[in-house]
């Protein structure tokens, strides 16, 4: 795909880790007419339930009901990717490709050991790709030095206590039926691959009510979390919900 300046880049190690994460959040912002990117790391293949195949395909239609501008995937290697120069280099590659004010990724800290190897990888790709002497080409051209302005992780599995949360109201259906796309991964009767933590019956109804929990701290109906390695300022004190 050709360069195309996002506003804001959505790292997951796995494919559903975005719409788990952050789905309302990115549903939010393209009402808002910002352009959001996907790019998974890995395609998941060491998931207990489905395939390449099937998860790709359904990544595809959670793609088109978020609406996003593009979604990609680097094909690192599940539960077996580093954080070291080679995957750095090929994060940097996007970042400098897409151009993001803002990237989101995973958990810093989490139960499944990609999600914080994937916060850390693309955490330290977003400061290494603002330094100019780190050469990276895309097309055979030399790509140009771009640091977002921030970069802000997803709550996952853990009930990490977030730093900000931003108000989903309105698009929690939407959400569920990005998630949903994943029907290999979620409750199906008819299933009959073996159970996993989030393949059990009340896991949505989870992710509902951890939204639900997290919109009442700030009076509204649903929100979402996220956590921040650096301080967050504000222009003036009106901007606090």
């Amino acid at each position: 795909m050709k360069n195309i300046k996002l506003d804001i880049l959505a790292f997951g190690a796995h494919p559903d880790d975005v719409e788990l994460g952050c789905g309302g959040t990115i549903l939010k912002e393209i009402s808002n007419g910002k352009k959001v990117g996907i790019i998974d790391l890995t395609r998941g293949e060491l998931g207990t339930r489905g395939n390449i195949e099937i998860r790709n395909s359904e990544s595809e239609t959670a793609a088109k009901i978020l609406g996003v501008t593009l979604r990609d995937n680097l094909n690192f290697k599940d539960g077996f990717f580093l954080n070291d120069q080679e995957h750095q280099l090929k994060v940097i590659e996007c970042i400098r490709k897409y151009k993001p004010e803002t990237v989101l990724c995973n958990a810093q800290d989490d139960r499944h050991i990609d999600h914080p190897k994937g916060a850390s990888l693309v955490s330290d790709s977003c400061f290494l790709s603002g330094l100019v002497k780190v050469r990276t080409k895309f097309d055979d051209l030399d790509q140009s030095s771009w640091r977002p302005k921030s970069v802000f992780h997803y709550i996952q599995w853990k009930n990490s206590s977030p730093d900000f949360l931003v108000d989903i109201s309105g698009f929690v259906n939407m959400k569920l039926e990005a998630i949903k796309a994943y029907k290999s991964q979620f409750f199906d009767p008819n299933n009959n691959e073996p159970e996993t933590l989030i393949s059990k019956k009340n896991f949505l109804n989870d992710v509902i009510n951890r939204s639900a929990d997290l919109g009442r701290l700030i009076g509204v109906d649903n929100a979402e979390g996220f956590t921040s390695k650096r301080v967050i300022g504000i222009n003036n004190l009106n901007d606090i919900k």
